[in-house]
């Protein structure tokens, strides 16, 4: 679930940090959809930079004494597929460039928070002469291949380029609303602001509804302690079990030795041990409290934006008591109401809460 920031919000995340965006104009223009989330009121320009300008500002952030920024927004592909009117020696020197570059990232990459953002796709039928050679094919060739190339490196797993391909699929679904077909509609661009911003400062503020980016917390020594406990239980029930109904398999058919003849022993059912009871309470406990610790990761399940009101609250309880005061039938039909009461209770407590 995505956190909408505030400009507050925002400036309290940022504050002394060094942010550089790095490419064309599509970058430039996520670049003033982020600054926007700060302040509102900026206004867009800027030119476009050429690899080469990447790469020499690259280096002098790990060869020099140049302070190294914070974040790293960078990626480019479309203004060299233009200029170089789609040839495939420009995508042989982008591969060249991008592999040159690819060990800088993850120099920087140890002490700062790097992505490279992925090449939207654009809609060819609206696209001027002058771009007609910005295919979407072309551009899945580019991102292919700085896909390949900056994940291609194992020598410092923990130090890795993170690929922005959010606002890729964004763009598959937005584009069609373009002034150009190249660029992203103002709302699908500060959806991709918003999102970064998400990436980087869930785990700096912690936002109740921002856990889209969180890092999965640790497990804390009592849940690690409730797991063994649990588990032990489980492998205790099982075993006890298993035990108890093969000695009662065996006693259970006895032989006539007198007639020669197998009796029929009365269908009844094995003795069950308090122990083995205890254990098969706190294996369904053990059930229970997984499926909650399970239903609250964010990772795994989908969360959605809940709100508490008295009345959704208070309503379902009074409806109970009234069906309990003024319903007197059998004591099943009453049970059946009751636990459907309870099941559109918790219903709307799980959707208001």
């Amino acid at each position: 679930m995505m956190h909408k920031y505030k400009n507050s919000e925002a400036k309290n995340c940022l504050v002394d940090k060094h942010i550089v965006f790095l490419g064309d104009s599509r970058i430039r223009q996520l670049f003033y959809s982020f600054i926007k989330i700060i302040n509102p009121q900026v206004k867009e320009e800027g030119n476009k930079i050429t690899s080469a300008f990447i790469l020499q500002r690259i280096k002098s952030w790990t060869e020099g004494s140049v302070a190294k920024p914070h974040i790293i927004v960078a990626g480019a592909a479309t203004w060299s597929i233009k200029i170089h009117n789609g040839s495939n020696e420009a995508l042989t020197q982008y591969k060249i460039n991008i592999t040159a570059i690819a060990p800088l990232l993850e120099k920087l990459a140890k002490s700062s928070d790097v992505y490279w953002v992925l090449q939207d796709p654009v809609y060819e039928d609206m696209l001027s002469e002058s771009r007609k050679m910005i295919t979407n094919e072309k551009i899945d060739a580019y991102n292919e291949a700085a896909v390949r190339i900056l994940n291609s490196s194992s020598r410092n797993s923990k130090a890795k380029v993170k690929v922005f391909s959010v606002s890729k699929l964004i763009a598959q679904e937005t584009i069609m609303k373009s002034s150009d077909g190249l660029h992203l509609p103002e709302s699908s661009r500060d959806t991709n602001a918003m999102i970064l911003m998400n990436v980087y400062c869930n785990k700096i503020m912690k936002p109740i509804d921002g856990s889209c980016c969180q890092p999965q917390p640790p497990l804390t020594l009592i849940q690690k302690l409730a797991f063994c406990f649990f588990t032990l239980s489980i492998i205790g029930y099982l075993i006890i079990s298993l035990i108890h109904r093969n000695n009662y398999r065996k006693n259970k058919s006895c032989t006539d030795l007198e007639m020669g003849e197998e009796k029929k022993p009365a269908i009844n059912t094995p003795n069950v041990s308090t122990l083995e009871m205890l254990l098969h309470s706190f294996c369904k406990l053990g059930l229970i409290m997984t499926y909650f610790y399970l239903c609250d990761r964010a990772n795994l399940f989908m969360k959605e934006n809940k709100f508490y009101t008295h009345s959704s609250f208070f309503i379902p309880i009074v409806y109970i008591l009234v069906l309990g005061v003024f319903y007197t039938e059998n004591t099943k039909e009453v049970m059946i109401k009751l636990t459907l009461c309870l099941v559109i209770l918790f219903d709307s407590l799980s959707v208001n809460f």
